[in-house]
């Protein structure tokens, strides 16, 4: 996951604020930490990092009254480190050549054996994210210029990168050649973005120029917009089908599609493959279940009810996990409504079951609520591989249904019946070619490369 948002503008207008707001938008992509970055009066690079949600890692007020014409920004959500705030972006550097900001969505798959290679020529890292390893690569290349020496380094990487750098004075994107994760380019007067999802873009303002382009660096100067192709050939893009599924925010556009019309889609294949005659109403799980569960009530023509109740000022880090709030367990942010359940047979709707424990918890409080029956079903394919390009999915020890056959899964979760989409009906939902989709927690099907990971046992 995480979010990443960029601002420049060659008139010189006041842009930090925007960088910041543009991160709010951002904030469902990470909530560990959040930093900005950004050219100085000096014309050097200065930054600031905090733990936390955005509003209280960084002061609003402060950052609009900064002079910069070309600021990052990044909400952090762990994959690769631990989510300590020397793990945060942006990080910075300085060169022999210039000075160096970068913001990283994604995963580098052959990270480790890059930083084998240049602590071996010295190089010393500060942080224990795979993000380090770009600067360090442009750094040991001092005979080159900026733009040369990114180029040359994004041609040794494997795996995921949507990147927003502040390389000198200029703002730069880049994308993989895989395209795994989203990165769209955006336009306000004379002011130039980029960012994670549109939904940013709309907050600041601006409108959707197009989509960073797989294996494209995008470079943001005085003359204006400009393009460079990164020159690494590959057979198939891998873009991120669990964007559409769950992690992109449901007012985004990724790749020409709605991601709310994709989530509507995905619960009308599921009423489709999935139907359940004895329902009374269906509802979704608050909020990763809701707009398929729409879609599943529409085809099925099930009645749709809000049956849970999400404590929207609960955030992750409400309180100590103590004795009593364990036992309470989910119920600290979600509650179902008895007078809405109760002697209902109910079809809950949910986007995917990683481990298992919050929907064996969701229905068992639902059966004591008085609900005849519970029947779940999920708008994605059963997940049964780890992600290797930026997502912190557990090992395959620890996927429920990599553990479990349908019926044991269903028997673990206490549910009447569990039924998933297949793989078809997803790509059919998403509306992209096969070709174009990366669906490898699903089919174990990973890109293909040396440097790729196998599926851990």
């Amino acid at each position: 996951m995480c979010g990443i948002f960029g601002a420049y503008s060659p008139m010189g207008k006041k842009v930090l604020e925007d960088v910041y707001l543009g991160l709010y938008a951002l904030q469902h992509r990470g909530q560990e930490a959040a930093g900005v970055a950004w050219v100085n009066s000096q014309g050097r690079i200065s930054s600031i990092k905090g733990a936390g949600l955005v509003h209280l890692a960084l002061n609003q007020a402060e950052l609009a009254a900064v002079e910069t014409s070309c600021a990052i920004g990044h909400v952090r959500y762990s994959t690769a480190g631990g989510s300590e705030l020397a793990n945060a972006q942006p990080l910075t550097a300085s060169t022999s050549k210039t000075s160096l900001a970068v913001a990283h969505n994604g995963n580098l798959t052959n990270a480790g054996g890059i930083k084998l290679f240049l602590e071996n020529r010295g190089a010393i890292f500060h942080s224990a994210t795979d993000t380090e390893v770009i600067l360090h690569l442009m750094a040991h290349q001092p005979h080159k210029e900026s733009l040369d020496a990114l180029l040359d380094s994004l041609t040794r990487l494997r795996g995921a990168y949507s990147l927003a750098m502040v390389v000198g004075q200029d703002l730069v994107a880049a994308r993989d050649p895989w395209g795994f994760r989203p990165l769209v380019i955006g336009q306000r007067d004379d002011v130039f973005y980029v960012s994670s999802e549109t939904c940013a873009l709309n907050l600041v303002g601006a409108s959707v120029v197009r989509e960073v382009q797989p294996g494209e660096v995008v470079i943001f100067g005085r003359k204006g917009m400009d393009s460079i192709p990164i020159p690494v050939e590959v057979k198939r893009r891998y873009g991120c089908a669990f964007e559409f599924v769950y992690f992109a925010r449901p007012d985004s556009v990724i790749s020409g599609r709605s991601v709310y019309e994709v989530r509507k889609e995905l619960g009308r294949k599921l009423a489709d493959r999935a139907p359940c005659p004895e329902a009374h109403l269906a509802t979704g799980m608050p909020d990763s279940g809701t707009i398929a569960a729409l879609g599943y009530a529409e085809k099925s023509a099930t009645p749709y009810e809000q049956t849970v109740v999400r404590n929207r000022y609960v955030g992750r880090t409400f309180i100590e996990p103590t004795q009593r709030v364990r036992e309470l367990g989910v119920r600290i942010k979600l509650n179902p409504i008895t007078e809405v359940l109760s002697g209902k047979n109910v079809v809950v709707v949910d986007d995917s079951i990683v481990r298992g424990t919050t929907c064996q918890r969701m229905i068992s409080m639902i059966k004591a609520c008085g609900a005849n029956q519970v029947h779940v079903r999920i708008s994605s394919p059963p997940v049964r591989f780890p992600c290797y390009y930026g997502i912190d999915t557990p090992t395959r020890v620890e996927l429920a249904a990599a553990r479990m056959n349908l019926r044991q899964l269903e028997r673990e979760v206490g549910a009447d019946s569990l039924s998933y989409i297949t793989e078809e009906d997803l790509i059919e939902a998403i509306g992209l070619p096969c070709g174009e989709v990366c669906t490898a927690c699903f089919s174990g099907q990973y890109m293909e490369g040396g440097e790729d990971h196998e599926p851990e046992l």
